[in-house]
């Protein structure tokens, strides 16, 4: 094959060229390229693929290789510069990093903060009557577990496909639908005292807090009967029968065995729905700052280039939208895995940072009680793109919460808008996209940004979703589910500030009112997590 010459830099990026020994290429490069790296020249040993990375120096065997200025694997044999990084020649080692028992804060030094604008931006949402702002307006069918699915999927459907529903008739309504699950039976009881509550509390207070939620306008609830979590204990749970007064909208309900059925229970739901969504069409759009705004942090079918372009850039919105007083919430906790020492280091009190630690080495045992560890997150769509392991996978992963102050850590059912700091918080939830996405969005978040380098579909039940590609192939293939393009920031050197811009100029626009991709196409998931894994 005919040697080729360029400046690394053309074919290659080094994200930290201080202290990475490291590059991660840009584009497929051919086995024999010389590349122009400082004063040496690199010839490149085997084929690299986008995303993939090769050595810059020499390697020692047993020595860390390091991208963004941390350890990620160690090498199996000594590896020469233009040596490829893959999992041949170096192995999936964890750097070991023992939590102390230090109680200071977050040791990282003072984030410099982007300024807020003045007038802060504003953007067009639906105020409720406790002071919450949403980006929507759903009329939503809650069945209170799997047992009444069914039900609460057709009421949904049959009003939007009989008219029941339309636009013109209720502009102020993004429309009917439903949050059917899989939980609400089987699950343990619940025991007083517990540390964290377990399955059956989390399905009361997610279900729940989708009812509270902001971008909610009126519900209509679907119970079997004879369920752990029927109406009779959403009543008991929260003290109330009438959680219409409790959060000032219409909550009405339906119960399957009084009803005598699956039909009678669709044709009473329908014969209800008129009433809910006049109901939730008076409230219309005003103008509301974005400190009203609480944005889900997510990515999935992740690549390597996520780490470099979607993900920082969003976490520079982030830290936009925080400026403004608005908070973020980042989930995904077996995604920090290798990379949690950066999180911990920006938490605002002693706290936080041993919650952070914490609640990381709650889902190790969790998952090693199966005899599993998290070093089993990436999936092959990950390592096709470029994740060669967790840690790798995380390091870019955190970058999407931006440099912001970590304001605490959240159980997984826990509502964001009972802490009053503006910031970052960090919420407990699986790697798994539908129901990290629906607890965030449970925590009440309005919207989240979803970032992709291989390509994904998901939206919410509720909140509009923005994907993010980190590429432009993913972009230009996939352009029907992908809203911006991070991809500029490699192949047009789109500044990651400017980039960060844009990403909060779109946020502004969904949040009043501009459809998703998302939404286009349809996707409305939902997923409750099993925190508890155990089924009776």
């Amino acid at each position: 094959m005919k040697n080729t010459s360029q400046a690394l830099t053309e074919a290659a990026i080094v994200v930290n060229p201080a202290h990475d020994n490291v590059a991660v290429a840009k584009k497929f490069i051919p086995a024999n390229t010389h590349l122009h790296w400082h004063n040496s020249i690199i010839t490149i040993r085997s084929d690299i693929q986008p995303g993939h990375r090769f050595s810059l120096d020499k390697v020692p065997v047993g020595a860390w290789v390091r991208q963004y200025g941390q350890p990620f694997a160690r090498a199996v044999k000594g590896l020469n510069p233009g040596d490829p990084v893959n999992a041949v020649t170096v192995e999936n080692v964890i750097p070991e990093r023992p939590v102390t028992d230090d109680t200071t804060a977050g040791t990282a030094a003072t984030p410099f903060m982007p300024g807020c604008t003045d007038p802060p931006p504003t953007f067009m949402g639906y105020p409720r009557t406790d002071g919450l702002v949403g980006t929507r307006n759903w009329v939503v069918v809650v069945p209170t577990s799997m047992c009444s699915s069914h039900e609460a999927a057709q009421i949904a459907l049959r009003a939007e496909a009989q008219e029941l529903y339309t636009r013109e008739r209720y502009p102020n309504v993004d429309g009917v639908t439903a949050l059917t699950h899989t939980g609400g039976c089987g699950c343990p009881d619940p025991h007083p005292g517990a540390v964290k509550p377990g399955a059956y509390e989390t399905t009361l207070r997610i279900l729940t807090q989708h009812i509270q939620h902001p971008n909610v306008g009126a519900v209509l609830m679907v119970e079997l009967g004879c369920e752990k979590t029927n109406l009779a204990a959403f009543d008991t749970y929260f003290g109330t029968a009438d959680l219409s007064a409790r959060f000032g909208k219409p909550v009405l309900s339906l119960g399957i065995q009084d009803l005598g059925g699956t039909m009678e229970t669709i044709t009473e739901g329908l014969a209800l729905m008129p009433g809910l969504l006049e109901a939730a069409n008076r409230t219309q759009r005003e103008p509301l700052p974005i400190s009203a705004l609480a944005l889900g942090l997510e990515c999935g079918g992740s690549d390597a280039f996520s780490g470099l372009t979607a993900n920082p850039a969003l976490g520079h919105a982030s830290d936009l939208l925080i400026s403004c007083g608005g908070r973020s919430i980042i989930s995904e906790v077996p995604e920090f895995y290798g990379a949690e020492h950066l999180f911990a280091q920006r938490a605002v009190d002693p706290d936080t940072k041993k919650a952070i630690y914490s609640v990381l080495n709650d889902y190790k045992m969790f998952a090693e009680r199966d005899g599993h560890n998290l070093s089993e997150n990436p999936s092959p769509g990950n390592k096709k793109g470029g994740l060669l392991n967790i840690t790798i996978k995380s390091l870019g992963a955190i970058a999407k919460s931006g440099t912001a102050p970590v304001q605490g850590v959240m159980q997984y059912g826990e509502w964001v808008w009972d802490s009053p700091a503006a910031g970052v918080y960090m919420l407990n939830t699986p790697g798994y996209d539908p129901p990290s996405v629906t607890g965030m969005v449970g925590a009440g978040c309005q919207l989240v940004c979803f970032t992709t380098g291989r390509g994904s579909v998901f939206g919410n039940a509720i909140a509009p979703v923005i994907k993010i590609s980190s590429n432009d192939t993913l972009y230009q293939h996939m352009h029907h589910n992908i809203d911006i393009n991070a991809g500029v920031v490699l192949s047009e050197n789109r500044d990651l500030t400017k980039m960060g811009h844009d990403i909060l100029e779109k946020i502004i626009a969904v949040a009043s009112g501009e459809m998703t991709k998302a939404e286009l196409t349809g996707h409305r998931e939902f997923m409750l997590w099993n925190n508890e894994g155990i089924w009776f």
